[in-house]
């Protein structure tokens, strides 16, 4: 699900993964956190952790680049992406 990866982009880990999707979904941090038995603290450090690996600035950048690769695993009928570093090979990384 998580596309191909640049030389500066690392795969979310899958706590990361679930914040993301529900961030997509257009939860508040506050939500967030809520769902998933944290502090709203936590889901800010996470963020911040997401936006770096991925080379993003807000939740609204997060949110259209989760799309944008559920769009891509839907027409390449492929599974979650991501989820297993080694799913990703080398021609995808040049």
């Amino acid at each position: 699900m998580f596309g191909e990866w640049g030389v500066a982009q690392r795969a979310p880990s899958p706590s990361e993964q679930r914040i993301i999707e529900l961030v997509a979904q257009g939860l508040t941090n506050r939500a967030v956190a809520e769902a998933l038995g944290t502090t709203e603290y936590v889901i800010k450090n996470h963020l911040r952790t997401i936006y770096d690996k991925l080379g993003l600035w807000n939740r609204v950048e997060l949110a259209l680049w989760y799309e944008a690769r559920r769009q891509e695993r839907r027409t390449s009928g492929r599974g979650r992406l991501g989820h297993n570093p080694t799913e990703i090979q080398i021609s995808e990384i040049n």
